[in-house]
């Protein structure tokens, strides 16, 4: 039997391992849709579509994107101590700053599209256009945002969870479809690859507007039972609307500084990559190009485990402030133990799956693109999905245990050394695009460096090795070593790349899983808290890959 601590520490991962799942199923729905999409608008029109989403992604994250998490932390820190009234009227609040700021984003990015790409993406002919589309999306994303913090706040992800399906599913259809329908429209422009992104913002737009109407649905489904709550509350006492702003700003900015930060780093690396291309003489459409493979075949794949973590670290934070708040630091080291060996059973075999069949990846997914360009940068760049997966989680914890401004400070340095590295390297070395990639391995790394030694500092938290690192890292380099043998093998035999890739994968996932449990990677009650935990048990028992407790 798991003592009731592990039980306590394990319970918040049942609802990390829905947003999981839904954010597995919206990478996996986001990456097929690419797709079509990118071959439709090709590299070049993949670069403007990525720049786009550079600028729209950092006035994003300035006016709204750290208010689900922060939603989420100030509203289960209340409910936590039985404090509705309070909690929901930092919840309106928080509403009406999400509506203020995301509208003026929106407006800001519509009616400066043109100044924007001027200042930043000249070299992009059209950046302008995609942005005017994406302009609402702010403002929507904004709301949702909020909505979605509270339901994390009271410890449910399923209406994030849904949403963020439905939201993909509209946006993967209505992606292709306007990407499409925008080159027939516009095949005489010069600026025919950014009147193709601008049917995949489109996508983005209509998608986010779904999900907005499905949260509101279950927002007035939920509000009775909010109204109920603040009527027999009768302790609060009531929070002026100065103190309530107070709190959503203390809570807020570093937040979304460190997520500012964070997202700058991508924008550095374009500018960077643009200018130095530029003074050595590449020209406008070369640089668009290798942009455009570095944003489509190499992170557009590689954030897909990643969400996983972001997944995990969202559901963390309302378990690790009530666990903080009343004292328990044994119990709130037991959570970040479990999140993070959670996340690094995922992270590795996915590093290594990248990297093991990186080519055979590309060919398969983008069949008319440069396939060997972008397998080079998964085999060499896979590893960052280790570091971005342990860099989300700890800065959640830190952000949980009140420790707001020390992921900003962390970011900071870390882009700082960043951008030293990856201009060096644009410089003086010819690695071109592949600086980019060096730079999206090093940045994570220092984050992780410095939010480790905060944890030991401020918690008394030392990560355990053996079972967190030691063992997925063996187990995937076996996996890894198995799973090309088995591709090559099927590959020679058929000479066709889906054939051969489906078996490799298939094996990859058996070894993998039969490697953990055999080293004893994972506990009984540990696997309990994945996805279909409970099924896989049963076939480990089958194959005695458990032990029996």
């Amino acid at each position: 039997m798991a003592s009731s601590k592990e039980n306590t520490a394990a319970g918040f991962l049942k609802q990390g391992s829905i947003l999981a799942v839904a954010s597995i199923m919206v990478r996996v729905i986001g990456m097929i849709y690419r797709i079509p999409m990118a071959n439709i608008i090709g590299d070049e029109g993949n670069g403007i579509y990525s720049a786009a989403y550079e600028i729209y992604n950092i006035l994003l994250i300035i006016s709204s994107y750290g208010m689900p998490m922060a939603v989420s932390k100030m509203v289960s820190a209340r409910c936590a101590q039985k404090r509705y009234k309070n909690a929901y009227k930092i919840f309106r609040y928080s509403m009406l700053v999400s509506v203020i700021t995301g509208g003026s984003a929106a407006l800001f990015v519509y009616f400066g599209a043109e100044w924007l790409e001027h200042q930043f993406f000249s070299k992009y002919n059209g950046v302008a256009i995609p942005l005017k589309i994406l302009a609402p999306t702010i403002f929507i994303v904004a709301v949702m945002g909020t909505l979605r913090g509270l339901f994390q706040g009271r410890k449910t992800m399923l209406p994030t969870a849904v949403s963020q399906i439905f939201e993909q599913v509209v946006n993967a259809f209505v992606s292709v479809g306007a990407a499409y329908f925008f080159m027939r429209a516009h095949s005489a422009s010069d600026k025919l690859p950014a009147w193709g992104a601008a049917g995949g913002t489109l996508g983005t737009c209509a998608g986010a507007l779904v999900a907005l109407i499905i949260l509101v649905f279950i927002y007035l489904v939920y509000k009775p039972i909010m109204v109920k709550q603040e009527t027999r509350d009768k302790t609060s006492k009531t929070i002026s609307a100065a103190q309530s702003f107070r709190i959503i700003a203390i809570t807020v900015i570093p937040i979304i500084l460190s997520q500012t930060v964070y997202q700058l780093s991508g924008i550095v690396d374009v500018t960077l990559f643009n200018g130095v291309m530029g003074m050595k003489g590449i020209s406008d459409k070369a640089v668009s190009t290798m942009q455009g493979i570095y944003s489509t075949k190499y992170r557009l794949l590689v954030n897909v485990p990643v969400a996983i973590s972001s997944a995990i670290a969202s559901s963390m934070i309302p378990s690790l402030v009530t666990s903080f708040a009343a004292g328990g630091t044994d119990i709130v080291k037991n959570k970040v133990s479990m999140a993070v060996k959670f996340n690094m059973i995922i992270a590795f075999p996915s590093a290594m799956g990248l990297s093991v069949l990186a080519e055979p990846v590309i060919r398969l997914l983008f069949p008319s693109s440069d396939y060997k360009t972008g397998g080079l940068m998964l085999i060499t760049g896979s590893v960052c999905i280790i570091f971005y997966a342990l860099s989300t989680v700890t800065n959640g914890v830190l952000q949980s245990i009140d420790k707001m401004g020390l992921p900003v400070i962390h970011s900071l340095v870390s882009l700082v050394i960043h951008i030293g590295i990856v201009a060096g390297l644009l410089i003086w070395t010819d690695m071109g695009v592949f600086a980019l990639v060096a730079g999206n391995v090093t940045y994570p790394v220092l984050v992780c460096v410095l939010n480790g030694i905060s944890l030991k500092k401020y918690l008394g938290y030392k990560q355990e090795v053996t079972t967190t690192f030691c063992v997925p890292l063996i187990a995937s380099f076996i996996m890894g070593v198995a799973t090309l043998a088995v591709y090559y093998v099927f590959f020679i035999l058929t000479h066709k790349i889906y054939v051969a890739i489906v078996p490799a994968v298939m094996a990859a996932v058996f070894i993998y899983f039969a490697l953990v449990l055999k080293l004893q990677g994972l506990k009984r009650q540990e696997l309990y808290e994945f996805p279909f935990g409970r099924r896989m048990s049963v076939l480990a028992d089958k194959l005695h890959l458990l032990k029996r407790q």
